[in-house]
């Protein structure tokens, strides 16, 4: 199926090249889920920005934007492409300095969205859980598109300062019983929609790892330390650094993240490191820095699973690939195995519901090109006959699925077509 109609020339010439690469199932799917996002979730404004939904939710996460245009990053060059990436960052950089705790916001000050949660909403704001990879993903993206498209256009002064408040913002929360204002409470609501503790989430001890408040799921932080997220901090700050000194020819903002990067790799290294009885040394998916950890891995990103995607460690880091044994396994509690799949899904979905993220995570991340191709099959075979993918869906049956319309999941199974393809993002 094709959707020559309406899409730049750029994206079809990138169809074009997959489908001298790949067979016609898995083409059509690539076609169909790249078409997808870019005519139903991307809505350029007059201002020059890019407001972008998730697809089914009327709303723009931090995240999830930048991981749906993430893919076209391999047409940067591109002016039409670039000018649309631009506008996405420069959004998300405008939301951030209105609220860098906020994780999802309007097209406009609406007030739509969870204006009831007690904590300091805004008409702009859609929801304010505070997670580490809401601002990480921006600066990723930032960083990927001067790369990707050679133009530091979107490397202004908006950017400057939002880095500044995200740096301001890590450092205040490294000492969270302290030092943070924030609170979040949402009532009548499942356990995971809200924090303990009126708000200010379970007790935490300093590490010298930023304190979140919720996972890149939206759900709650059982112990305050996320580390696969920290480990994503400490990815982006090398990348301020190399901006600053690279664009800005700004030393102290430059030494300033490296400064917090440290000591944030730090915590990691002293807490975030376990000792299994099974696989040896694995890192711990939460800690609180008072001795209790949380063993397991979620499908959203930042992961475990997904570190060296992200850019923290290598396939063949030995901790990573211990831990990749960990929770590939029925040890993790979120990793279920059905007769249409297995794999990791998520406490925000159903019992045995799988995602289709972390399988294409699995995939980007396997070193074992035949497991690779293993795992796309694996995605073309469980889309539920919808040709797109979705959030989670039954191991044992795909037909039943969650979130029909979701685009972040849709541009992980294209990057993973991607890679398979030889067509992979510059970083």
């Amino acid at each position: 199926m094709h959707y020559d109609t309406e899409l730049p020339e750029a994206i079809r010439r990138l169809t074009d090249a997959v489908r001298g690469k790949q067979p016609e199932r898995t083409a059509d799917m690539f076609e169909r889920c790249l078409a997808n996002t870019w005519k139903t979730t991307l809505k350029r404004k007059d201002d020059g920005t890019t407001f972008v939904i998730t697809g089914d939710i009327p709303a723009m996460w931090l995240r999830d934007s930048a991981a749906q245009v993430r893919p076209f990053l391999v047409l940067a060059e591109d002016p039409e492409i670039r000018d649309m990436i631009q506008g996405v960052v420069r959004r998300q950089f405008d939301y951030i300095l209105r609220d860098p705790y906020a994780n999802a916001f309007n097209d406009s000050p609406s007030g739509a969205g969870h204006q009831k949660d007690v904590t300091d909403m805004s008409p702009w704001v859609w929801e304010r859980k505070y997670e580490i990879d809401s601002l990480c993903y921006p600066i990723q993206l930032s960083y990927l598109l001067w790369k990707n498209a050679g133009s530091s256009d979107h490397l202004d002064e908006n950017f400057r300062t939002g880095v500044h408040q995200i740096i301001a913002l890590w450092k205040r929360e490294q000492r969270h019983e302290s030092d943070s204002t924030y609170t979040f409470e949402r009532f009548n609501c499942p356990e995971s929609d809200t924090l303990v503790r009126n708000g200010k989430g379970s007790e935490t001890g300093y590490t010298g790892m930023t304190w979140s408040g919720f996972r890149p799921s939206d759900d709650a932080c059982m112990y305050g330390y996320l580390v696969p997220s920290n480990m994503f901090a400490v990815v982006v700050l090398h990348y301020v650094k190399e901006i600053a000194q690279e664009v800005f020819r700004d030393q102290e903002l430059a030494e300033e993240a490296e400064k917090l990067a440290v000591q944030i790799d730090k915590g990691i290294h002293e807490y975030g490191i376990l000792v299994d009885e099974e696989c040896g040394p694995i890192y711990a998916y939460e800690v609180d820095g008072l001795g209790a950890a949380n063993l397991m891995d979620d499908a959203n990103v930042p992961s475990l699973l997904s570190l060296p995607y992200l850019g923290y460690t290598t396939a063949d880091d030995p901790v990573y690939m211990n831990t990749r044994k960990f929770i590939l396994s029925k040890r993790n509690p979120y990793y279920y195995q059905g007769k249409s799949a297995s794999g990791i899904g998520s406490p925000h979905t159903p019992n045995q519901y799988i995602w289709h993220i972390a399988l294409a995570m699995q995939g980007m991340t396997s070193q074992d090109d035949i497991e690779k191709q293993f795992l796309l099959n694996v995605l073309l075979a469980t889309d539920g006959g919808t040709g797109l993918m979705h959030e989670g869906f039954d191991a044992d049956n795909p037909e039943e699925f969650t979130r029909p319309w979701f685009s972040w999941a849709n541009m992980m199974f294209c990057e993973l077509v991607l890679m398979c393809s030889g067509i992979t993002v510059q970083r």
